[in-house]
């Protein structure tokens, strides 16, 4: 399990009308084993930050460091979901995709098919080893992902919005699963979300940020005991505390996306 040290990070995107700021100066840590999420309207530069801890992106300046060693690409220490469902192979079943990564390790086929059967059990997919992207429902194939992600043991999982795209019931499913795999493997987990429920629900800490250019507002524990019921007040403070930090009147008369959790665009 491994610390991640993020100090002073700044990125620009060259665009024909000059360079633009994707975030700036952002510093925080991530402890062994936490859930981190990430809020913030669109376009305050939470999946940039989250693609230069993955190493698909480069810092202009600044220093990410996972366990004492700095980034400087994409390694087996970090696993990925994303939110589109064509992240899996459509050709590959569960279990071909699970043991995407193995294979590429060079894992005999024997071990990585042990490796990859225990992964969909974790995610209650052990009866679906067999089937292909097509025939799994939405959140079936995230389940694959996640799998996919944790198959080869990273130290750290980062995920981005991998639940947007669901319905709010399989959302919901979804995100318990999610906080069981977490209470189950102990990874640490950094999640970007619009949803202010979700980050509540999942995190031990959460990460504001603001846009333009992306800036880290306010550090926010949710010390809230495990498994948590959203329908508790201290659930419901946790979020008016968080949409406090985002700029929105919490207390006066919510819109119907806050009562949902959701931020604006």
């Amino acid at each position: 399990m491994t610390p991640i040290e993020i100090r002073d990070v700044t990125l620009t995107y060259d665009t024909p009308g000059g360079k633009v700021p994707g975030v700036k100066d952002v510093s925080f840590n991530i402890d062994a084993s936490e859930f981190l999420c990430i809020v913030g309207p669109s376009g305050c530069g939470k999946s940039t930050l989250l693609n230069m801890i993955a190493g698909f992106l480069a810092p202009a300046s600044g220093e990410i460091r996972i366990g004492g060693k700095a980034v400087t690409g994409h390694g087996l220490d970090r696993g990925v979901v994303f939110q589109d469902f064509a992240q899996l192979f459509p050709w590959r079943t569960a279990l071909g995709n699970v043991s995407f990564g193995l294979e590429m390790k060079g894992v005999p086929k024997a071990e990585r098919e042990i490796i990859a059967r225990e992964q969909l059990r974790l995610v209650k997919l052990e009866k679906f080893t067999n089937s292909f992207p097509h025939h799994l429902s939405g959140g079936m194939q995230q389940r694959v992902a996640i799998a996919r992600a944790l198959a080869y043991n990273p130290a750290v999982l980062l995920m981005d919005e991998p639940f947007a795209a669901l319905d709010a019931l399989t959302r919901d499913d979804m995100q318990r699963l999610l906080a069981e795999v977490w209470r189950e493997t102990r990874k640490t987990v950094i999640y970007v979300t619009h949803n202010v429920a979700e980050a509540v629900y999942l995190a031990d800490r959460v990460v504001v940020m603001t846009p333009h250019p992306g800036t880290v507002k306010a550090v926010i524990k949710i010390p809230l005991p495990r498994p948590r019921d959203p329908l508790s007040v201290e659930f419901v403070e946790c979020q008016k505390e968080l949409l406090q930090y985002l700029g929105h009147d919490a207390s006066a008369g919510e819109t119907e996306k806050q009562a949902n959790g959701k931020l604006s665009a």
